[in-house]
């Protein structure tokens, strides 16, 4: 299929899927508002939300949600006030009346997703469910957003924090980033290397670094993706745009190092392209080192 039936067929999936759901409608799900305000009771939750975190959940304006919310306020279902400790940050919570139009309007989403089941036989339901999480986990993962961040900012330590946790776990040995040949992350900036952190929905799931050493080889450290990303196809991707980056510094050879326990990892970078040669530091936590010829794009 060329790109110009790509696109075709997705615009023939967004019309069936409005027209479906019932988007269309003014009164959404026999309601008396439309499906915006709906959205925002869900996405508010049991415990309040920040209004800033409730725009970049659903990537909104901030002067279409403020309509959004005056509307629902003046219904009185959801009250918005300052935080104490900084009046600029605002708070939305559900009303008892709130809590009770989302409980409502759940009942007749789930009516709604029943609908759309109940014409169809045992086996094309399995497959229009697998279908569906299948569309969720690509349109998810085309979300992702990949930004260089300074290794210090709150989104780089909160990813380094779980990542060197998650190793802690992993390892024999445990792991202590004081004892690595990296212990402090505040190497990978400008111009001696980058850092990368994913978002989805404005929340970190995910961080790569760069090294790049005057006349040595670019090195990536510190790759990690969050437990509930891992199907989004990110670790490939972090893979690309750091060849890519390389590249762009003038660097002709990429490097990395592992530690053995980490076999999902080792498998991602044998499928890159990258070979296994021998070690090239004495990294205390590596096991296996791995090395890959890219094409220079620029001089550094």
């Amino acid at each position: 299929m060329d790109p110009s039936e790509q696109i075709e067929q997705v615009r023939r999936f967004n019309r069936t899927v409005t027209e479906r759901v019932g988007v269309l409608h003014e009164h959404y799900l026999g309601r008396d508002r439309p499906i915006g305000e709906a959205r925002l009771l869900w996405e508010i939750g049991e415990d309040g939300q920040d209004v800033r975190r409730l725009r970049e959940r659903l990537g909104l304006d901030s002067g279409y949600v403020s309509r959004l919310l005056r509307s629902l306020e003046g219904d009185g279902l959801v009250t918005v006030e300052p935080q104490p400790e900084d009046r600029r940050v605002r708070t939305v919570r559900l009303t008892e009346a709130g809590r009770a139009e989302r409980a409502v309007l759940d009942g007749r989403s789930d009516e709604l997703a029943g609908a759309l089941l109940e014409p169809l036989n045992q086996a094309q339901r399995a497959r229009l469910v697998a279908a569906m999480a299948e569309v969720d986990r690509l349109l998810t993962a085309a979300t992702v957003t990949l930004d260089t961040v300074a290794p210090d900012s709150p989104d780089a330590q909160h990813c380094l924090l779980a990542y060197f946790t998650e190793l802690q776990e992993s390892f024999d040995t445990g792991f202590d980033p004081a004892r690595s040949l990296l212990p402090d992350a505040s190497e990978l900036r400008p111009p001696r290397g980058l850092f990368l952190v994913a978002r989805v929905d404005g929340q970190p799931i995910g961080c790569a670094g760069l090294k790049l050493p005057p006349g040595a080889p670019a090195e990536i450290k510190r790759m990690w993706v969050a437990p509930q990303a891992r199907s989004l196809g990110l670790g490939r991707r972090f893979l690309t745009e750091l060849e890519a980056r390389a590249a762009q510094h003038g660097r002709d050879v990429l490097r990395l190092d592992t530690n053995k326990a980490l076999g999902a990892a080792i498998g991602l970078y044998h499928s890159f392209g990258f070979q296994e040669v021998p070690a090239f530091n004495d990294e205390p936590y590596a096991h296996h080192w791995f090395e890959k010829r890219i094409t220079t794009s620029s001089t550094a």
